[in-house]
This record gives C-alpha cells, sequence and structure tokens, in this order.
C-alpha cells in the first residue's frame, strides 16, 4: 500500500489507530482487488476523459412509463436518444431514501425497488460512464445504521455525533435555517445528535475509523458494480471540531486524499468529482495540489454569472471570473454545469456581483416564476439558493418559441465551449420548465426543477419540430457532437479567454496539435459587429462547427445575429 496512505491515516486518527486502520484498509482493498474488473487510467497519467465526455444528470425516476421499473425506461430512453450525445449518465442517489429525493440514504448498498435494482444500475453502466453519488456526509434517521444506533447496537454506538445541547455551536457554518442538533431517545436516554441539513439527515462519525472503512467498502462495490465517476456529496461539511466552522477542516481534505489514493490503487480509471456549493477560492481548494484530491470540482461559479450575463445583456462580469480560473492540465478539470437538482448558488457569486446585482438576479428570478431559499447568518437570513428552472430563468416566456430555444442554448453553449467536462441537467437537455404543481405537491422549493415526465409524452414532444422541447434537444444535440468531434475541446486543452465587449462571452481552444477555436456567444438580442485577433482572420473565411456553413468576415470583424453561437475554426 502506499505509504502516504498510512501518513494521512495517521494525520487523521493518531499513530496508533491510524496504523492499525491502515493494516485493516490494507486487507480490504487487496479483498477488492481480487474481484474488481481492471480500470486502467488515462494513458500517460491523467484525467482518464476526452473531449467525447459528457453527463447527462439526471433522477432514476425522472421519466416514467406505466408498469416499467424508471431505470428501465430511462435505459430506453438513453439507448434511442443519447448515444453519440452525451457519453455519461449521473444517476442521482438511487438507493432507497426517506427524504431529500435521494440524499437521505436508508441503505448504501441497496437500488430503491420502486426503481429497479442493480441489475439495472449495470445494464445502463454497460454503454454509458455511470456516475453515482456517495452521500458521505450523513444518512438517513430512517435507515439501518441509525435505528441500530437507537437500539444501542455497541457496533453503531460511535457511527453519529452526540452534543451536549449546551454547548456553543456559533462557529458552524450553516447551509440552512434549521437546528443543527435534534433530540433523539437513544436507548433510552434523550441525546442531542448533530444534524447539518435536517432532522431526517443524521451526519454520520468520520472521527470513528470504523465509518471510514465502511465507506471505502460501500465506494469500491459502487466500483465493481459498474460505476466510474464517484460524486462525493456535501463534502466539505465532513469532519466535525467544536469551536470551528467544520467547513473544508483539512481532516476533511486528508479524507478526500485517502479516496483518491485507494481508487488510484484499486481503480485507477474512476474519477473523483468533489460538490462544495461554496465561494470559487474555498470550492477549487479540492483540487489538492493538482494530483491528489479531485480529478473534478464542480464549477459552482458558472450558473450564476451566466445567468447574470444573459439577463442582462453584459458578460463582462462573467468574462473577468473566466479570467481568472487556472490554466487547463492534464491532472485536473472543472466540472462544469448551469443547472441541477437543486437550484443555482448564490454565494459562489459573491464577490465577482455586486450586492445592487445579486438582488436584481434574485428579483429576475422571482419575476419569472422561481422562488428564493434562504440560509441563517449572524446578521439574518440571506438568499442561498435561487429556485429555478434554468430555461425559464433564461429565456422569458415573451419571447418566440424560436427566439426562447436560441437565447436558452447560447447560454448554455458557455458551458460546452469552456475547458473541463460538461454536466447537462436532463431538464435542461429535454427544454423543460418551472413545475410549479411539483411545488404544490411537495412544498418545497427544489421541485421546481424535479418534474416526472411521462416517457409517450415526451417523445411525442420531442419529435414535434414546432415545439420547444424539440428545438432545444436537437440544438442542444448538435453542439454536443461538434464538441466530441475536436480535440480542441478536451479538457485539458489550451483555453484564453477574450475580452470582445460586453456583448458576447468569447474564447479559443486550441487542440494540442495546435488546431484553434474560436468560440463566440452573443448574450444580447440584437446583431452586433465583432472586432477578433487579426490572427485568426488571416484565412478567408471560418467554418462553424456547430451548422458546417461558412461564415464570412470583413477583415478582423465578424456579425453575430442575435444570441448566436458561432464555433469558428480555419476553412
Amino acid at each position: 500500500m502506499d505509504d502516504r496512505i498510512k501518513g494521512k491515516l495517521e494525520f487523521i486518527y493518531g499513530r496508533d489507530l491510524g496504523s492499525s486502520t491502515a493494516k485493516r484498509l490494507q486487507k480490504l482493498v487487496d479483498e477488492w482487488r481480487k474481484i474488481l474488473p481492471e480500470i486502467p487510467g488515462a494513458p500517460g497519467g491523467g484525467i482518464p476523459a476526452d473531449q467525447k465526455d459528457s453527463i447527462m444528470i439526471t433522477y432514476g425516476d425522472n421519466i416514467q412509463s406505466p408498469g416499467e421499473p424508471p431505470l428501465v425506461t430511462l435505459k430506453k430512453f438513453a439507448e434511442k436518444r443519447l448515444k453519440g450525445v452525451v457519453s455519461g449518465i449521473h444517476i442521482l442517489p438511487f438507493s432507497p431514501y426517506s427524504s431529500d429525493d435521494g440524499f437521505s440514504v436508508m441503505d448504501y448498498r441497496q437500488v430503491n425497488p420502486d426503481w429497479g435494482d442493480w441489475s439495472h444500475i449495470s445494464d445502463i453502466a454497460s454503454d454509458f460512464r455511470l456516475m453515482a453519488d456517495l452521500v458521505l456526509n450523513h444518512c438517513s434517521a430512517q435507515g439501518t445504521w441509525f435505528k441500530k444506533f437507537l437500539d444501542g447496537d455497541p457496533k453503531y454506538f460511535d457511527y453519529f455525533i452526540a452534543v451536549d445541547p449546551n454547548t456553543d455551536l456559533t462557529a458552524v457554518f450553516r447551509p440552512r435555517a434549521l437546528p443543527l442538533l435534534h433530540e433523539f431517545d437513544v436507548n433510552g436516554e434523550k441525546k442531542s445528535i448533530w444534524t447539518t441539513f435536517s432532522q431526517d439527515q443524521v451526519d454520520v462519525n468520520f472521527a470513528n475509523p470504523d465509518v471510514f472503512l465502511e465507506f471505502i467498502d460501500i465506494l469500491l462495490d459502487y466500483v465493481n458494480k459498474g460505476i466510474r465517476v464517484i460524486r462525493l456529496d456535501a463534502i466539505g461539511f465532513l469532519w466535525k471540531e467544536i469551536g470551528t466552522s467544520c467547513m473544508h477542516h483539512p481532516k476533511t481534505h486528508e479524507m478526500v486524499k485517502l479516496f483518491r489514493l485507494v481508487l488510484t490503487e484499486a481503480a485507477p480509471g474512476v474519477i473523483l468529482i468533489t460538490e462544495t456549493n461554496v465561494p470559487h477560492k474555498e470550492n477549487i481548494s479540492y483540487f489538492g495540489d493538482g494530483t491528489d484530491e479531485a480529478h473534478m470540482v464542480y464549477q459552482f461559479t458558472l450558473p450564476p454569472l451566466t445567468l447574470d450575463a444573459y439577463l442582462r445583456g453584459d458578460a463582462s462580469k462573467l468574462t473577468a471570473w473566466a479570467s481568472s480560473l487556472p490554466e487547463p492540465n492534464l491532472d485536473y478539470t472543472f466540472f462544469n454545469f448551469l443547472a441541477s437538482h437543486d437550484g443555482i448558488g448564490v454565494l459562489p457569486a459573491k464577490g465577482y456581483l455586486n450586492n445592487t446585482e445579486l438582488e436584481s438576479l434574485v428579483q429576475s428570478v422571482k419575476d419569472r416564476g422561481g422562488m428564493v431559499s434562504y440560509k441563517s447568518t449572524p446578521d439574518g437570513e440571506i438568499p442561498y439558493e435561487l429556485n429555478v428552472n434554468y430555461r425559464d430563468a433564461v429565456a422569458e416566456e415573451s419571447l418566440p418559441v424560436e427566439s426562447r430555444a436560441v437565447k436558452f442554448l447560447s447560454s448554455q453553449a458557455v458551458m460546452l465551449a469552456m475547458a473541463g467536462v460538461p454536466g447537462i441537467y436532463i431538464h435542461s437537455l429535454l427544454g423543460s420548465g418551472n413545475w410549479k404543481d411539483g411545488v404544490g405537491i411537495t412544498g418545497v422549493n427544489r421541485t421546481i426543477n424535479r418534474e416526472k415526465l411521462a416517457y409517450d409524452k415526451l417523445e411525442t414532444e420531442l419529435d414535434k419540430p414546432s415545439t420547444l422541447r424539440h428545438l432545444i434537444f436537437e440544438g442542444f444535440s448538435r453542439m454536443l457532437k461538434a464538441r466530441k468531434n475536436h480535440a480542441a475541446f478536451h479538457p485539458s486543452a489550451y483555453q484564453e479567454i477574450l475580452d470582445l465587449g460586453p456583448g458576447v462571452f468569447a474564447l479559443i481552444r486550441r487542440s494540442f496539435e495546435n488546431e484553434p477555436v474560436l468560440c463566440l456567444q452573443s448574450v444580447v438580442g440584437e446583431c452586433q459587429k465583432l472586432s477578433v485577433p487579426k490572427n485568426l482572420t488571416a484565412d478567408k473565411s471560418f467554418i462553424d462547427l456547430i451548422t458546417g456553413r461558412i461564415v464570412e468576415h470583413a477583415g478582423d470583424s465578424i456579425e453575430m445575429n442575435p444570441w448566436e453561437v458561432l464555433w469558428l475554426t480555419a476553412e
């Protein structure tokens, strides 16, 4: 075993306990290596991904057909519509759960029987690179582990965190306006248990090495069942130390490094992604030194700044932020996304948008049928998350159908053009809108972007050229196919952000063979003329990779239509 693993375990647990944990871990990994398939990493090292990789994010039951397990319906839809469009599928938590649409896991080793079973998961994994969540900060209060803890089972005595209710916990970062502790009857004794997110989501205690080893076992079990991308959910909250914020604790980072090292030993082709909806500088800390933590981190600042650019018709803030990103490299990259099963985080935009701009963003979302979730701070409650479908947030209903599709697809092109691997939420790919009826059913703001779709109706709408759903899906497909066919979009390929004025988000991607692509995404609803670098206009014309048409230019000037997307390479 890598000596670094033993060193990290001793740092976390102390010399003796760390050393004994390392021996137990070695035995566990050795047992798994006997049965795991060979999963080689990228040739020459680096991230095992290229320009062909993009991932659709979905719940296992987002598409439904009567009398059929939803995972079977998802596979049927994916085989028909997604082959050659996306390479991977992220199925959000698919274990039995009690709340939070899957993120309150009751049994990590089972598949939700309402959706299907492990064979259905493996079927999808046979055709697509499958991504799954490891919900390791907390589990369900109604799940197997916590029930045994409440019953006094000695194995689970230290699986959870009991705290004296009089303890000063004011320093702890709070993601939601809910109590940090909840009281439970533990084997006849009232105890206050740490619950970061809700009463039904009890935090597990990684200070107990048994918990760490349990999750390593679950991780390798997932890999054995076909999962090739692991998302560490809410990882920033993992390590608890009273008197600190309990966010991004040094031991949390060491835990991520341990997961990475275990995968390197047992399955080097598996990608590790961290999910930390926090300000940008904190978020990218999970790259570590570039080689020892996450292969990818979620690009949380991208959604609010892209939305701001299209709402105000001004890409200046988006351009300035993107210009500050680290240069692409072979060892790590961003997981670029705009929409998700949650909402649009407000905190990652702080420092890039001023208070007036943030207030305008919040109000615009409300005006377009969305809602706002708040978090508690010492200064009171502040906006934490914008709950709205991204299509409806970007492209107002007053626009003609074709214009709505064009504007929305232009915003999505920003994500697809930038260095990284794109993660596309199913309701963006399928052109869905706000699901207000769903919020009425659940009373949860986030439900607005979690609609359940009837397979037959979806198929009919996708096949009808006049529908917004058809226009968006076909437009998305064209961009994804163009992206995968040019090496300049490799996640580690060169990227240069250009400032060509507020009306456009512009960048150059360049393949390792030095083939450039000029990516232009108009953020305004009128025609504009752009001056582009003269070294790119030496040839008489460009070819647009998306449409295949020739784009003429006058000298160093290019004309763009409202919200147009041009990915240009020399003819």
